[in-house]
């Protein structure tokens, strides 16, 4: 009985410590530029990381000095965590799978079809009703005018490997057969009717190609890619989690078992 407490109590440490890096990733991701721009991105993961670290610090009270009170609370609470972080990544998994990345010959980066991601990601991020404040945050950012000192010439930018918001956002699509300048400065493009957003480039520093779909479709390749890696410590996270439910369920029942045998032992007597 005590081994058992003894290990839940280890357990729910050890997932106190896990909420340490889903608190980290969290912050890594509201610290990026497309999730600064949308703001109710920004928070999901760390408010996640402080539930697992309070349930935590529930249980491993509650097992440690056992206190049958704080087990039951902690067991009610760690299931419901269990079940909102399963739905979270499977939801994540659903929603990211589609990539709508495809190479660009001769380049090293890749460009995005908005097409290609899953219509809940453009229904609810692309959409008219909140791309105007997206679009005028990216611009805000300064992402692309950074470009000009990482790549000073054309070999270098050509065999770089950019971001998806770098490619979608600041240059024209490779299809339209602009003439490269600088980094965010293209002229003369050689099939102008290749794709709507052929029209759309302006070297307008805040305009650039931040109303094109193709800049769209590299902020949800952008979110897909950081939530991606995002979810294999959630991943890692459950299955503690899931593990350290199942031994705390035995500790609440050898704290049930001590309490019967308590008031047994003093009627007894």
């Amino acid at each position: 009985m005590a081994v058992s407490n003894n290990i839940t109590a280890f357990l729910n440490f050890l997932a106190l410590m896990c909420s340490i890096p889903i608190i980290a990733s969290g912050i890594w991701l509201a610290s990026k530029p497309d999730n600064e721009c949308i703001h109710w991105l920004r928070w999901p993961v760390v408010f996640l990381g402080i539930a697992v670290l309070l349930v935590s610090l529930t249980g491993f009270v509650g097992a440690y000095w056992k206190k049958e009170g704080l087990l039951g609370l902690y067991l009610v609470c760690m299931a419901i965590l269990i079940v909102l972080l399963l739905v979270f990544l499977i939801l994540a998994f659903v929603v990211a799978r589609p990539s709508g990345a495809y190479d660009v010959p001769g380049k090293g980066y890749q460009e995005y079809r908005l097409e290609g991601f899953s219509s809940w990601l453009r229904n609810h991020i692309t959409s008219s009703d909140n791309w105007g404040n997206i679009r005028a945050c990216l611009a805000d950012s300064g992402i692309c005018l950074k470009l000009n000192e990482e790549y000073p010439t054309s070999d270098l930018f050509f065999n770089a490997h950019l971001s998806p918001i770098e490619s979608g956002c600041c240059k024209p699509p490779t299809v339209c057969g602009y003439q490269y300048v600088n980094p965010v400065m293209w002229t003369n493009p050689a099939n102008p009717v290749a794709d709507a957003d052929c029209s759309i480039w302006n070297n307008d520093p805040s305009q650039l190609c931040y109303y094109c779909d193709s800049c769209k479709a590299g902020l949800l390749g952008n979110l897909r890619r950081e939530w991606r890696s995002v979810n294999i410590i959630l991943i890692i996270t459950v299955v503690v989690l899931i593990w350290v439910y199942i031994i705390a369920c035995s500790a609440y029942r050898n704290a049930q078992t001590e309490g019967l045998f308590s008031r047994y032992k003093q009627g007894w007597v």
